[in-house]
C-alpha cells in the first residue's frame, strides 16, 4: 500500500503517516528507483492490532482500595 492508502486506511494525514514510518512504529520499505514507500497490508493490519491492544491496556484499570470506594 501506498502512504496515501495508509493514511486514508487510518483515517489521518500523510505527514502522520511518515511519521509513524519514521519512528519505527509502522514498518515500511521502499520500492524502485524513485524511492517510493510501500507498507504491506499485513504491517498495517499488524499496526492497528497493537492499538487495540495499547487502548484496552490504558482502560484496564486494577481494582484497588481506591477504586472500590467509588
Amino acid at each position: 500500500m501506498r502512504l496515501e492508502d495508509v493514511a486514508d486506511e487510518l483515517n489521518v494525514n500523510l505527514p502522520q503517516v511518515r511519521s509513524l514510518v519514521r519512528s519505527g512504529d509502522l514498518p515500511a520499505i521502499k520500492i524502485g528507483g524513485r524511492g517510493i514507500w510501500r507498507v504491506e497490508r499485513s504491517e498495517l493490519e499488524a499496526y492497528i492490532q497493537r492499538q487495540y491492544t495499547v487502548a484496552r491496556e490504558s482502560i484496564d484499570v486494577p481494582v484497588g482500595e481506591d477504586e472500590s470506594a467509588h
